[in-house]
C-alpha cells in the first residue's frame, strides 16, 4: 500500500485529544504500585532478563514492588530525603528498574548515569548535582570510586551483584534486613522526579531537571510512534506487547521513551546490558517475543548489513519475528532503511524527533498502512513527521514567529497546546542555570535549537542544528566536554570539535587541535616523520578522551592546525570548520 493510499487521521487525532494532568501523580505509583496489587500481580511480568540461554530470569510486578519497598527503606535509613538526588549507575537490569522504583516513589530525584562515563564526566555531573548516593554494579563502580573523594555530598555508595564488596553497602544484603512497610511519598505531578544531563554547545553539560508529569507528557508520543502499544485494534488493553531498546536506560531514550512507558501500561520491558550485535538483537527479539521496539537508525543500518534477507526468505519470517512496531529516532532514517523495514522487518519505521527537555514532540504513527480506524496517519520517509497529538510545534525564526511553508526555522513547542492547557511535557528548568533556563525560551515558545522545513502537509524536515551540538551514532555530542577534555592534555593549546559527515553514522567526532608550544616545536618536518609524530599523538589523544568521558565521544579523526579560526570576541567559529568538512565530504563523493 502507497503513502499516498493510507488514511490520514492526524487532524481527528489532535482534535478529539485533551491531557489529563491530575494535581497528584507519581511515576513509580502509575508505572509499579497499581500493578502490583491488581490480581495477576505474581504472574504479569515487569522485567524480562534476557541471557540468550535457560538462565534467562523473569520478574513480577510484585517482585518490583516488594524489592522497590526495601531499597527505598534502605534509602530513607541512609539519610534520602524527597528532592535529594540519587544517582543510579546501572546499565539494564532488574535492580535498575528497582532503584528508579524506589528513588521516585519516596519523592527523591532519579539522576541516571551512563555506565559508558568515564571519571571526568561522572565527576562533574555528581558534583554539580550534590548527588548524596550513587547505586552501581561492578561495570560502573570502579567509575564512581575513583571520583568520589572530590564529590563532597556524596555520602553512600550501594553496591548491586558483585560491586557489593567494594561499596558501603552491599545490596542484596540490605534489601534482606529492610523490615516493615513502606509508605510511598504522595508527590505533585509538578514536582521533580529526574535530572538527566543533557550535552551542550559551549561549557558544560547541563541538567534538565523532568517532573513527574513528564511522563504522561511522552504518552502520547509514545503510544503513536508505537503504533497504539498496549491497545488492541478494538480498543481493549494489549496483553500480548513486549517492548525491548539497545537504548541505555540512563538516557532519555532508554529511560522515557522505553522503561518507564511500557511499566506505565503494565507489559514486560527486555533488559539485555550487552553490546548491541544485529544477529544477537534479532534473536532477543525473536526468543523474547518483542512486539515493540526502538532502535537508533545505526542499529537498522547494521541490521540491514548484516542481515539483508532476500525475496525467498524475509529477515521477518528466518526470525519468526512478531514485530508491531518500530520507533526510530537520534538521525534520519533514509529510504533504504525505510525499505528495509518494511521489505524485511514487515512494519513500517516511525521516526520521531524530541529531547530530554521536551521529549517526543514531533514523529510518526504509520499503523503499517491499517489506519481506517481513525488511530494514524502516512509516514513519510526521511520526514521527522508531524506533532504528536497535544502538543503546538511551529517553527519559529529569530523573533519568534513563525516561518512560512518551504521557510526553514527552529523547531519550538509551546507552552500551551490548542486547547490553551498547559503541555505537560516541559521540564522545570536547567539544575542550578536560571540563564540557561531563560535563553531557551522566546516567549512561550521553547526551542529545540534544530532546524526544519515544513511542507504543504505539515510535515517537518530536518535541516540541521542551530548550534554546535551534533549526533553521531545516534549519540548527542556538545563539542565543549570534549574540548575542555582535550585541552587538559599537555600536548593541546586549544582545540575545537566539529561533525564529519560519515554515511554510516551519520557524523563522526572530529577534533582540530592546536598544539602546545613544546609539542609544536619537537614535531617533525619531514613528511613521512611528522606522519608517524601526528599517527602517534592522535591515539594518545583518542586515549586521553576515550578514558575521561563516554567511548562514542572520543575523536575518531585528529587534525593539528597552526590557529583556529577565531571572532574578533575571541570565540571558536566552529560554523567555519563544520562547513570545511561539509565541502570536504561533497568533493571526495
Amino acid at each position: 500500500m502507497s503513502v499516498s493510499q493510507l488514511q490520514d487521521n492526524h487532524a481527528a487525532l489532535h482534535g478529539g485529544f485533551a491531557w489529563q494532568v491530575p494535581r497528584q501523580f507519581n511515576i513509580a505509583q502509575v508505572c509499579c504500585r497499581r500493578w502490583a496489587t491488581a490480581p495477576d500481580a505474581t504472574k504479569r511480568v515487569a522485567i524480562h532478563a534476557y541471557q540468550s540461554d535457560a538462565r534467562d530470569q523473569f520478574f513480577s510486578y510484585a517482585q518490583l514492588q516488594q524489592q522497590a519497598d526495601c531499597l527505598s527503606i534502605v534509602l530513607r535509613r541512609e539519610g534520602v530525603r524527597q528532592g535529594d538526588r540519587v544517582a543510579i549507575v546501572l546499565p539494564q537490569r532488574f535492580e535498575t528498574a528497582v532503584a528508579y522504583m524506589a528513588v521516585l516513589q519516596m519523592g527523591a530525584v532519579a539522576m541516571p548515569l551512563s555506565q559508558l562515563f568515564g571519571p571526568q564526566a561522572l565527576e562533574y555531573r555528581l558534583r554539580d548535582s550534590d548527588a548524596v548516593l550513587a547505586i552501581c554494579d561492578q561495570s560502573t563502580i570502579d567509575g564512581v570510586l575513583a571520583v568520589r573523594a572530590s564529590c563532597a555530598g556524596l555520602r553512600s555508595v550501594i553496591g548491586v551483584g558483585a560491586a557489593a564488596a567494594r561499596a558501603d553497602i552491599a545490596y542484596e544484603a540490605a534489601l534482606a534486613s529492610a523490615t516493615g512497610g513502606f509508605a510511598p511519598l504522595p508527590t505533585l505531578a509538578e514536582d521533580a522526579a529526574i535530572l538527566i544531563y543533557t550535552s551542550g554547545t559551549t561549557g558544560n553539560p547541563k541538567g534538565a531537571l523532568i517532573p513527574h508529569r513528564g511522563l504522561i507528557g511522552n504518552l502520547s508520543g509514545f503510544v503513536c510512534s508505537q503504533n497504539w502499544f498496549g491497545f488492541d485494534g478494538r480498543g481493549n488493553t494489549d496483553s500480548r506487547a513486549v517492548f525491548w531498546s539497545p537504548a541505555d536506560w540512563a538516557w532519555t531514550g532508554g529511560l522515557m521513551d522505553a522503561l518507564l512507558p511500557s511499566l506505565y501500561f503494565g507489559r514486560p520491558i527486555v533488559a539485555f546490558s550487552g553490546r548491541f550485535n544485529p544477529e544477537v538483537a534479532l534473536r532477543l527479539m525473536r526468543d523474547c517475543g518483542v512486539t515493540h521496539t526502538f532502535l537508533f537508525p545505526t542499529a537498522l543500518k547494521a541490521m540491514m548489513k548484516a542481515c539483508p534477507g532476500g525475496p525467498g526468505a524475509t529477515v521477518q519470517q528466518q526470525f519468526k519475528l512478531k514485530l508491531q512496531a518500530i520507533m526510530s529516532a537520534g538521525e534520519a532514517v533514509g529510504d533504504a532503511v525505510f525499505d528495509y523495514c518494511q521489505q524485511q522487518l514487515g512494519v513500517t519505521v516511525n521516526e520521531m524527533f524530541g529531547q530530554t527537555e521536551i521529549n517526543y514532540i514531533v514523529g510518526n504513527c504509520a499503523m503499517n498502512g491499517q489506519t481506517a480506524d481513525g488511530r494514524g496517519w502516512p509516514a513519510r520517509p526521511g520526514s521527522m513527521g508531524r506533532p504528536y497529538p497535544g502538543h503546538r510545534v511551529a517553527l519559529i525564526d529569530d523573533e519568534g514567529r513563525p516561518c512560512p511553508v518551504g521557510v526553514a526555522g527552529d523547531v519550538a513547542i509551546n507552552r500551551f497546546d490548542a486547547r490553551g492547557q498547559p503541555d505537560p511535557v516541559f521540564f522545570l528548568g536547567y539544575w542550578k542555570n536560571e540563564a540557561a533556563t531563560r535563553d531557551k525560551y522566546t516567549g512561550d515558545w521553547c526551542r529545540t535549537g534544530d532546524l526544519a522545513v515544513e511542507d504543504a502537509q505539515g510535515y517537518l524536515w530536518y535541516q540541521g542544528r542551530a548550534d554546535d551540538v551534533f549526533k553521531s551514532a545516534g549519540y548527542r555530542i556538545g563539542p565543549g566536554e570534549i574540548e575542555n577534555c582535550l585541552v587538559k592534555h599537555p600536548a593541546v593549546a586549544n582545540a575545537a570539535v566539529v561533525p564529519k559527515p560519515d554515511a554510516a553514522r551519520g557524523a563522526l567526532v572530529k577534533a582540530y587541535v592546536v598544539l602546545a608550544p613544546s609539542f609544536a616545536a619537537d614535531r617533525p618536518i619531514p613528511h613521512e616523520a611528522r606522519a608517524r609524530f601526528d599517527a602517534e599523538l592522535m591515539a594518545q589523544l583518542q586515549a586521553h578522551v576515550r578514558d575521561k568521558l563516554a567511548p562514542y565521544e572520543y575523536p575518531k579523526e585528529v587534525e593539528f592546525v597552526d590557529a583556529l579560526p577565531m571572532t574578533t570576541t575571541g570565540k571558536v567559529q566552529r560554523r567555519v570548520l563544520r562547513l570545511r568538512e561539509q565541502e570536504r565530504a561533497r568533493c571526495a563523493s
